[in-house]
């Protein structure tokens, strides 16, 4: 694979000046004809707000506007708007996974089905003149989620997947968005002694791709796995670095204040559940899961070559607890 087309998306964007999410929306807006803001701008309240995917853009219709409607000026805004609301860290994961359309659409003969400008933006809301807004950015393998209430925000669901998993041939071999997710995955479950595998490892076969998949709510699952308080502190600081691997996607600040809180209130009850082989390029999933947040991943599509990963808030997710709090000291 050429170099050039990770940054493919990157070449839309002539600088990478960073500002206020709300601000940068607002000028969004402004720049959208009468038919797309239609197209982009819903109520806060819309029924479908929650509804989110990941699969293809052909494969589920989706509310929004594709980035293939929008003249240079808004693409521009729209990276602005993802880079504001990213961490540098989770800017690079998006415009690599998109990149990798390039990559299927050459394997597969499929450009128009592989198309890394098919990724859609809505907003919710009217960040210019509201406290409470939204804003998504979707498409293949990418799937953001913004909740603004107040100065708080809410980053879930946040999912990013990559396929292939790992690329396989050329001179990118080896190259994967998601590569530190799944290699420490790999290394802590090696570092768990064979009794605490059998407490860990939950399954032999794994479930085919994330338990919660696209669900509006996400549900706990079944407490399973190894509870964090039954490791070394070797193992639980590896565990803990996984968990900043995903939250280091969203910006510095939002990152260690969710970390502190995970620290301080579900640490001892965080739980560690394994499925399928335990090495690469066979079919394996693990979960963490908290009080409040699981993480998934699973690699066990494609040969063990196509990974899905997601960060869920079990009451959280597209603000849900932030917003019961504000609406019930505020009148809307």
């Amino acid at each position: 694979m050429n170099k050039t087309l990770v940054w493919i998306v990157l070449a839309m964007v002539p600088s990478l000046v960073v500002g206020q999410d709300a601000s940068i929306a607002s000028r969004f807006i402004s720049t959208l004809t009468h038919s797309q803001k239609e197209q982009t701008v819903y109520h806060f309240k819309a029924e479908d707000r929650d509804d989110w995917h990941f699969l293809p853009w052909s494969s589920y219709k989706r509310q929004g506007i594709p980035l293939k409607e929008l003249n240079t000026a808004q693409k521009d805004l729209v990276h602005q708007l993802l880079q504001s609301s990213l961490s540098d860290t989770g800017y690079q994961q998006t415009t690599e996974i998109i990149a990798l359309e390039h990559v299927l659409a050459a394997s597969s003969g499929d450009p128009v089905y592989r198309d890394p400008e098919q990724y859609y933006i809505a907003i919710y809301g009217d960040p210019a003149q509201e406290d409470v807004w939204m804003w998504s950015f979707e498409g293949h393998h990418v799937a953001l989620q913004f909740t603004t209430v107040g100065d708080t925000v809410s980053y879930t669901p946040r999912f990013f997947g990559s396929n292939p998993g790992r690329i396989m041939e050329g001179d990118r071999k080896g190259f994967s968005p998601l590569i530190n997710e799944e290699d420490m995955g790999l290394q802590l479950i090696h570092m768990l002694t064979d009794e605490q595998q059998k407490v860990a490892i939950v399954s032999d076969k794994t479930y085919n791709d994330i338990i919660s998949f696209n669900a509006p709510v996400a549900k706990k699952p079944d407490l399973e796995g190894m509870l964090v308080q039954d490791m070394t502190e070797k193992q639980k600081k590896l565990l803990m670095d996984i968990i900043y691997e995903y939250a280091s996607t969203i910006p510095a600040d939002q990152a260690m204040q969710r970390m502190g809180s995970i620290r301080k209130e579900e640490l001892e009850n965080l739980r560690f559940a394994w499925a399928g082989a335990t090495e690469l390029g066979k079919a394996h999933y693990y979960r963490i899961q908290g009080n409040t947040f699981m993480i998934e991943f699973d690699n066990s599509q494609n040969n063990a070559n196509h990974i899905h990963t997601v960060w869920r808030d079990f009451d959280g997710d597209f603000g849900r607890d932030m917003l019961k709090e504000h609406y019930k000291s505020h009148t809307h």
